[in-house]
This record gives structure tokens, sequence and C-alpha cells, in this order.
């Protein structure tokens, strides 16, 4: 017999290890002898158990292992697919599975997984394994078989899981009736069972969300609700569907209307409302959020951001306040003490070395560098420069360096001096290609805040000239173009940016409102912000522009109804001059002076609500 060198050797014990614990043959290393020494008489005396690993199958085990470190993973399947028919042992199958899906050969681990099946008639796993391989290549009526005995295996109180999962797996389907189709046929006993009725509604609901149908989707939702009113899922669902079917909100409110509804579905519909900008409705849900759970950091610098968005500067300080005091309370915690309970499900991942634990710390300062820089707005907001410029000096972050250059340089304009401010910002490094054009936006942005539209539009107008295809650059000349009064040319840049960008909501918005304020071609311009609102579903300023159109066109009662909507989800200045003007001319001037008293105090150098208050001669 040949003896093997020192060097073979060790690569042998390599692979051989590396086989046997992916295989799952060697759970864990054998007692030391110490260990063994103070095992206990009675568990010494007990029968060992015996590994089925024998001679033959160890090195088939090392041989399919060799062949895939060599690259040939379809010789190493082939090994041990053997292996696993042979000692039916589940950890080889799925050994075999995940070979096959290394070298992307989907039918081969298809084909592993039914073996498995058979091997393991009792086993839901290779189940998993065959649901989900059917799906990846798109084979969707050969599921209906593994999904419903799949089903039939799990346990009854871990089935409404199941169910609610499933929608997951068929993500990726190119034929979505075909999954509607699979889950009616599939679902159908488990939408009359008591304990899955809700989730299989569900589940279905998705499907045909997924399929376009969001009016079955919502029906769907809705029975689901009714069938279990503490059950998420229709709540969740409602959420998705609020774009396109306004009604939703009724099943995420009668949710979230119960004691025990989970903060993370409250949490999901604040991230929908200020998506919509209904930030007065999404700063209430926090205020929920934050009396309900106030030792959570997280919900507290997002509502400090809504109050800023709202222009209530104190309640937003003393939110971001809190919400820095609780972030520097954990960090100085011991390491693994409990911070409170989590809003959403946290990571799979545990921290398993100091790449997690810097990654964490990472994240603090991130966002405590945010609370700063919303704390330095806040106090913008009051009119205290100076405690501005303090906030903004907390800030240590080469990431953060040219937005926070870009707010010192907005403190120094709003004092004057604008040459400064310019200066400011043009000696910003440029760390990356991007940051040239974010400096010329930051320029021109405060340019615009100090009023200075003509030195806006010619940083723009130069930046444009050099990117002619940037739909944002030209947006915000536009802008410029209208403050100073050169309607010919803003209608060609929006015109351009909707020809560069078809999906521009804000363009399209922006053209219809010039029109409609200029009292110029009502039809096209109510025509254009209803393009506008159909890209953006729910947008306030959107709205606005509709119901001024429709006031300008003489529709006074659907200016009203369109106007309140917007003021009610943000109450913006601007919206509360256009509402409060429909009012005035509709009779109703005590609830206009309230309104546009409560605007002042908010923003008293609103020009649109200046405007609108000298025109009509009202003095607050």
């Amino acid at each position: 017999m040949l003896a093997l060198s020192p060097r073979w050797r060790a690569a042998t014990r390599h692979a051989l290890a590396a086989a046997l614990l992916a295989a799952g043959v060697v759970h864990a290393q054998s007692p030391a002898p110490a260990a063994q020494a103070a095992l206990p008489a009675a568990a010494a005396a007990s029968a060992p158990d015996n590994s089925a690993l024998d001679a033959p199958l160890f090195y088939q085990l090392l041989i399919g292992e060799i062949e895939l470190r060599n690259g040939e993973a379809g010789t190493a399947y082939q090994v041990m697919l053997d292996a696993a028919r042979r000692s039916r042992d589940e950890q080889l199958f799925k050994r075999a599975v995940e070979i096959a899906l290394q070298a992307r050969a989907g039918d081969q681990a298809l084909s592993a997984a039914k073996a498995w099946r058979i091997a393991a008639p009792d086993s839901a796993e290779p189940l998993r394994y065959q649901v989900q391989l059917l799906m990846a290549l798109n084979r969707v009526p050969e599921v209906a078989e593994p999904l419903r005995e799949l089903l039939a295996q799990t346990p009854v109180v871990e089935q409404p899981g199941l169910i609610s999962s499933l929608p997951r797996f068929f993500q990726r389907s190119t034929d979505r009736k075909q999954v509607v189709d699979l889950f009616e046929q599939v679902l159908a006993p488990y939408l009359e069972a008591n304990g899955t009725r809700a989730s299989a509604r569900v589940a279905l609901a998705r499907a045909w969300l997924a399929a376009g149908d969001s009016g079955k989707a919502l029906a769907l939702a809705r029975r689901a609700q009714v069938d279990d009113p503490s059950f998420p899922g229709p709540a969740l669902l409602a959420l998705e569907l609020l774009p396109t079917q306004p009604e939703a909100q009724r099943i995420v409110e009668s949710y979230l209307n119960q004691p025990k509804a989970e903060p993370a579905v409250r949490l999901a519909y604040v991230r929908v409302l200020s998506g919509a900008q209904r930030y007065a409705d999404a700063a209430r849900q926090l205020e929920i959020v934050t009396q309900a759970q106030p030792e959570q950091p997280g919900p507290w610098l997002t509502l400090g951001a809504l109050q800023l968005e709202l222009r209530q500067p104190q309640q937003a300080q003393a939110s971001l306040e809190r919400f820095i005091s609780l972030r520097q309370a954990a960090a100085a915690a011991p390491a693994g003490a409990a911070s409170g309970p989590a809003l959403g499900p946290q990571s799979s991942a545990a921290a398993d070395g100091p790449d997690d634990d810097d990654a964490q710390g990472s994240d603090a300062q991130g966002d405590l560098a945010q609370a700063w820089l919303l704390l330095a707005q806040a106090a913008e907001q009051r009119g205290d420069l100076k405690a501005a410029d303090a906030w903004l000096a907390r800030i240590d972050s080469p990431q953060r360096a040219l937005e926070v250059q870009a707010r010192r340089a907005m403190l120094v304009a709003r004092q004057g001096r604008i040459t400064e401010a310019r200066a400011m910002i043009q000696a910003i490094p440029e760390r990356s290609p991007d940051d040239a054009r974010a400096k010329l936006l930051a320029e021109s942005q405060m340019l615009r805040e100090v009023k200075q539209w003509q030195a806006a539009h010619d940083v723009l107008a130069a930046a444009a000239a050099r990117q002619p295809e940037d739909a944002t650059l030209l947006y915000e000349q536009a802008m410029m173009a209208e403050k100073l009064n050169k309607p010919a040319e803003m209608e060609q840049l929006l015109r351009r940016v909707i020809k560069l960008k078809p999906d521009h909501a804000h363009a399209y918005n922006a053209l219809g409102y010039a029109l409609a304020d200029r009292n110029q071609r009502l039809p096209e311009a109510r025509d254009l912000i209803a393009k506008a609102l159909a890209l953006a579903p729910g947008d306030p300023f959107i709205t606005d522009s509709l119901g001024w159109v429709e006031y300008r066109l003489g529709n006074r009662e659907e200016a009203l109804r369109l106007l309140r909507s917007a003021y009610n989800a943000r109450p913006d200045p601007e919206i509360a001059a256009h509402l409060g003007e429909v009012l005035w001319a509709q009779g109703e001037r005590d609830e206009a002076l309230r309104l546009w008293r409560d605007a002042q105090q908010r923003d008293a150098g609103n020009e649109v609500l200046r405007e609108t208050l000298a025109r009509l001669k009202v003095n607050l």
C-alpha cells in the first residue's frame, strides 16, 4: 500500500471534514478525554449512538466533495445523489440539491428533491424544495400536487403562517393568472376552515393583486378582516392597495383602532402616508407609536422630521432631542443589554464579530448626524441662526460634508452674505462625480431660498447646458424661469422634461398650475394636472392644483372639495391660501380668516399667502 505524503494527507483530511460537515454526518467534535472522564456513569453505560457512515459511504462522500472542489459539479452531484439514495440520509439529499443549485442546474436540483421526497415521505423539507424549484423553473401547473401535500403535512397551528408566506414563492412567475388559478385550487379547503380562512383569503388576494385585479384583492381583504379582525394581513395588503383603491384605508384604520394592533403595521402606514405627503396624518400615527413605546428611538426621529415638514419647530426639537437621548443611552449601555422591544422583525444574522458591531455603531452615528441636521433646520425655522450653526458643528461625517456645508452656507446667505455663501459651497471637495452636480443644485437651492431668482436660474442654466438630458436640472431651471416671469421659457423647459421623463408628475403639475394661476388655457391646465394626479395619486400639492384650476373654471363646490382634501392631508400655507380664497369667495369668511391666521403662524413669509392677502385686501 502506497503511503500518502503529509501534504496529501492534510488535503484529504480537509476535504473529508468538509464532506462530512456538509453532509451532516458529523455534527460535533467528540468530547476530550477529560470531559469523557467527567461523564456520569449512567451516561457512560448507555448504548453509543453509532453513525451510519461506513467505509464505502465515507469514500463516496470524499470523492464527491473533491470532484466539486475540482470544478466537476456534474460528477459531484451524481456521486452525492447516489450516496443519498443508498443511505436515505436527508442531509445528503439536501447536499445534492445544493450542488445542483450551485451549478445552476435547476432540473437536476428538482430531480434530487423528488428522490428525497420518495426516500422521506413524511418530511416537509423536500416538499418545500420541490415547490420552490418548480416556481423558479416557472412550472406553475406542476406545483399543485406538492403544495397541497406540503399544506397537509404542516401542523394545523403552523398552516396560517405557511399560507401567508406563499405569495413570496410566486413573485417571479411570468403568468400571474396561472398563479391565481393555482391558489384557488389548492387553497379551496382552507378558505372555509376557521383557523386558516383569513390567511387564505389574503394570500389569494395578493395573487389577484399581482395579476392586476386590485378590485378582487380589495374584496378579499375586506372578507379576511371580517373573518379575523385581529389578523394584520388584510391591513398590510390594504396599504399596498391604497394608491389605486383609496377605500382600502378603511381596512387599515379598522385594524389600527384595535388596542392590540401591531406597531409594525402602524409604522408601515406611516411610510405610506409620508410617501403620499400626508404628513399631518403620518405624524398623528407616529404620536400613537411614541406614546405606546416611548423608549424606542426610531419613531421619535421620524416624528421630528415630519413636524419640521409641518413647520412645527418647537415640537420637532422636543422629538429630536428625545431621540438623541434614547440613542445615546443605548450606545452607553453595556454590550448585549436590552434596549426595549423591537418594533419590527430583526435581521436573522447574529452579531458574529466586530464587523456587525461596527456597522451598528455606524448606523447609530448616522442617525445622530441626521438628528443634528434636523435640529439645525428647526432652529432655522425659529429664526435662531446661531443655534442652527451650533447643531451643525456637532456633525463630523465625511459622507455628510456637502450637506452640512450647504446648510452652513444657507445660514450665511440668510444674513445677506450671498457671495460668501456661494464660495462656501463651491469650495466643498468633490468625493465622487455626482458631487459636482449636487453642489450646483445646493447652490441654486440656497439662492432660491434667499430669493436670488436670476442667480439661481443662471447656475441651473449653465449646469443644464453641460448636461442637457438631466431632467432634474431642467425642472429646477423651469421653476426659476417661472419666478422670473418668463412663462414661455418655463413651458419650453417643462415640456422638455416631460419628453425626457413622461412619468414626471411634478412637471405636468407645474405646467398646469402655472396656466391656471395665470387664468390661461384652463381646460388644458386641468388635463395636465389630472395627468399629474394619475401619476402621483393623492399628492396634496397636485390635488391643490386641481382644486385651484376648478376654482378658476368656476366650479367652486368641486374646488372646495379638492382643496379641503389637500389641506387635510397637508396643512401647508400655500394650500391654506387657496382654500381660504375659495371660502372667502363663498362668503365663509370666518373660516377663511382662521385658516389664513394659522398659515401665517406657520410661515408668515410664504409668497402665495402674502400675495393672496394683499390682493384680497385682508389684514390679519
